[in-house]
């Protein structure tokens, strides 16, 4: 059985600690959250509430937060005591945080499960010297990484004596309903991520140095091209917080007094400078960047004036973009005789070299330390896995590094702890795609057929951020039409960061230009005929969204029986962006929903529902959250979120089985009601007062009016019952309409072009 946690006191109301009930409270569970005083802790609650990327999935979930304050007679012991897992977030000092421990172990009740300290690095058994053994047994550390909501990394450290138990049941909590990847720790400073991390962090910035590169060149080169994010290193600080990066290198120098790299947690003078000026990165809007005007400047690290940026000149960089896979591009790279070669040569051996030096010291095995990294740094391979793969190329790299005899082995990795392989527990629910590909099923280029657990069929999309085109189609058909055959449900879904992106803008832009209107006609009736094929499929059809799902690929998603979206889905139809309407049933699918929220029979008015829904499709609105893309009906009250990204297919799989199993009917042929003229006359005088007000152009105003002829239902009167293919067969028109229409295309290319909207 999946832990629950109902209630949870939060003590530290900073960014952290309100950030962490933000999370809580978007998982369901009541929160207390306490400070100083309940003005602090409102306050802080504010602060964190207007942050972008909002730490919220929806405001909504304020409601789930009270706050308290320490100085209130027994405030805190009342709530303590009535919580399942206290949770302390203050100050990241010793003595101020053991004083709030005893006061927090004389409230404990029994009730309480969990008693942690979010802390980046502090000794988790210095903080719990002198508490008795049953405060000892449920407290460890839990170092949330930030932001909390949308770094996945949750580092678990737990005590000698901390019952085992307290510790899997609360990462088993962490994953399903947090979304968190857990990875135990040992009580070391920093522990996995932030000391490794850190550490190259540091290093990055004294080879910039020595070697006369800029922080934007530098960036180029520990970014994407080695398989980290793209905030690469200096941007990575920016976006930390040049403070707080500095406060954890300066803490791994004061404890780490026997690491024979200790001076490389010596923060650099243009750090310390930096810090002095209080440029401490995006929160003061300067760092080793700064934004002047429309422009993004790089800072000079020797002048320490901002400049230009610059790109690195080498070849090798420009040879290894082409490459795909991360092996062969880090041996291109690494062997290349020119400034980037050098540098990443130094900076790998550096990094690789001190991981495989530490590893036995932070964890338990090489697998931990990986998906530390991957998970709290957003590394596409962990350093250990990076070893594996260079193979004959990384012991040149590190000659003088003692490694384990094998780091991977067939689904095994080392442990230090045993010096032995031992199977790498998958994470519960999560399912291996790509060794369900299989020659005896269909796939193409752009999506695989699979088959899933309990006779469930499943249709991954595996190409570039999943772009719609006929190849994807195809294998939408085969799936549905296989499915309905043979099986009991399908799931269609993508282990990639992005759901779709959309449909395939530059083949349509060429096809028009070209004249080619019949077969694109041809096209968009076929895409069509694939969202209704899921719509009415004989077995449910269950979309499985996360990341980026816009345009097309939201239309897959209001087609489906359900939708089985990861809390980070950012949903929306976003084609009026381009000078075009939603036309593969997403028009269509977002009218009938509107009208399916009135009972049958019903005299309630459509218009108010009607217009929020219209309002988000003519602004190209993008849900931030699964529980906001619900708020546009871009999904539905019954839609289960996932919160692990790991965990998606599974729960996706069990949905349609559950359909399966409860007698499923696709909806037949339905009719309802539509707004007609009156829907047409309130676009008009909407966007009549936005043209002369100048907030629109005569093409915006256009394509508002076609959407609101099809979401209408056309020249009818209101109330009018029509039927879906009306809707299809009015869309289709309208798209095919906008898209002959020169503004359009001029959008398109825009967008294509620089990934920004044009007004015209």
């Amino acid at each position: 059985m999946t832990p629950r946690i109902g209630s949870t006191v939060v003590v530290g109301a900073g960014t952290m600690g309100a950030q962490i009930a933000a999370l809580l409270a978007g998982a369901g569970v009541r929160v207390r959250l306490f400070d100083v005083t309940a003005d602090v802790a409102l306050g802080g609650l504010d602060r964190v509430a207007k942050l972008k990327p909002a730490p919220f999935y929806t405001p909504a979930h304020l409601s789930r937060i009270r706050v308290g304050g320490l100085d209130q007679d027994g405030a805190l012991e009342s709530a303590v005591a009535d919580a399942e897992w206290v949770l302390e977030a203050i100050v990241e000092q010793l003595e101020p945080k053991r004083a709030l421990f005893e006061r927090i172990d004389a409230a404990l009740s029994d009730r309480t499960r969990y008693v942690t300290t979010n802390t980046s690095g502090l000794s988790i058994g210095a903080l719990a010297d002198g508490r008795p053994s049953a405060f000892r047994r449920r407290f460890f550390g839990t170092h949330f990484f930030n932001p909390p909501r949308y770094t996945r990394l949750l580092e678990l450290i737990p005590l000698a004596d901390t019952d085992p138990s307290a510790v899997q049941a609360l990462s088993d909590f962490a994953s399903v309903h947090l979304g968190k990847g857990t990875v135990v720790a040992r009580d070391t400073p920093a522990f996995i991520a932030n000391r490794l991390g850190v550490h190259g962090l540091m290093v990055a910035l004294r080879l910039a140095q020595e070697l006369g590169l800029g922080p934007d060149e530098v960036d180029e080169l520990t970014g994407p091209l080695i398989g980290r994010p793209k905030s690469a290193t200096f941007r990575t600080l920016d976006l930390v917080g040049i403070d707080v990066a500095a406060a954890v290198a300066d803490h791994c120098h004061a404890d780490l007094v026997d690491d024979p790299e200790r001076e490389t947690f010596v923060v650099a003078p243009v750090m310390r400078a930096l810090l002095e000026k209080g440029a401490l990165g995006e929160k003061t809007g300067a760092g080793f960047y700064r934004k002047d005007g429309g422009e993004i400047l790089a800072l000079d690290l020797t002048s320490g004036d901002y400049r230009p940026r610059r790109t690195i000149a080498s070849s090798a960089v420009s040879l290894a973009r082409n490459e795909t896979d991360l092996a062969k591009r880090l041996r291109m790279l690494i062997g290349a005789d020119d400034i980037a070669g050098e540098f990443l040569r130094r900076a790998l051996a550096s990094n690789l070299g001190y991981a495989a030096r530490i590893g036995p010291e932070i964890a338990d095995g090489v697998a931990d330390v990986d998906a530390a990294m991957r998970l709290g740094f957003g590394w596409e391979l962990g350093p250990f896995q990076i070893i594996a793969a260079l193979g004959d190329a990384a012991a040149q790299l590190l000659p003088e590094t003692e490694l384990p005899p094998r780091l991977y082995d067939n689904g095994s990795a080392w442990r230090f702890d045993t010096g032995t392989l031992a199977a790498v527990t998958r994470p519960a629910g999560s399912i291996d795609l790509a060794r369900l590909r299989t020659p005896a099923l269909p796939s193409n280029s752009a999506a695989s057929v699979i088959e899933l657990e309990s006779n469930i069929l499943g249709l991954e999309l595996h190409g570039k951020l999943n772009i719609l085109g006929l190849d994807t189609i195809s294998m939408i058909e085969k799936a549905v039409a296989l499915a309905g055959e043979r099986h009991d449900g399908l799931v269609i879904g993508t282990a990639s960061p992005d759901f779709s992106a959309g449909a395939n803008l530059a083949l349509m832009l060429i096809e028009a230009e070209e004249g080619e209107w019949d077969e694109l006609d041809r096209v968009v009736r076929r895409f069509q005929g694939a969202t209704q094929a899921i719509r009415h499929s004989p077995v449910p059809v269950v979309v499985a969204p996360r990341g980026r799902t816009l345009g097309g690929g939201a239309e897959l998603v209001l087609a489906a029986a359900r939708a089985q979206p990861l809390a980070e889905t950012y949903i929306g139809l976003v084609e009026l962006g381009v000078g075009l309407i939603p036309a593969g049933g997403g028009s269509t699918a977002m009218a009938r929903r509107v009208a399916e929220r009135l009972p049958a029979g019903a005299r309630d008015d459509l218009f108010p529902l009607y217009s929020h829904v219209f309002m988000a499709i003519a602004t190209a609105t993008v849900a931030t959250s699964a529980w906001e893309a619900r708020e546009y009906l871009f999904l539905s009250e019954a839609d289960a979120i996932t919160a692990n990204p790991d965990r998606q297919w599974t729960d996706a799989a069990r949905t349609a089985r559950a359909l399966a199993d409860g007698g499923y009917r696709p909806p037949g042929d339905v009719r309802f009601p539509v707004l007609g003229r009156r829907g047409i006359a309130a676009a008009e005088s909407l966007s009549y007062n936005q043209l002369v007000g100048r907030h629109i152009s005569e093409h915006d105003r256009r394509l508002v009016l076609e959407l609101a002829t099809v979401m209408s239902g056309g020249d009818v009167a209101e109330g009018t019952l029509v039927s879906e293919q009306h809707l299809l067969d009015l869309e289709r028109e309208a798209f095919l309409r906008m898209l002959g229409e020169k503004l359009t295309r001029d959008r398109i290319r825009h967008t294509l072009k620089t990934g920004k909207p044009l007004r015209n």
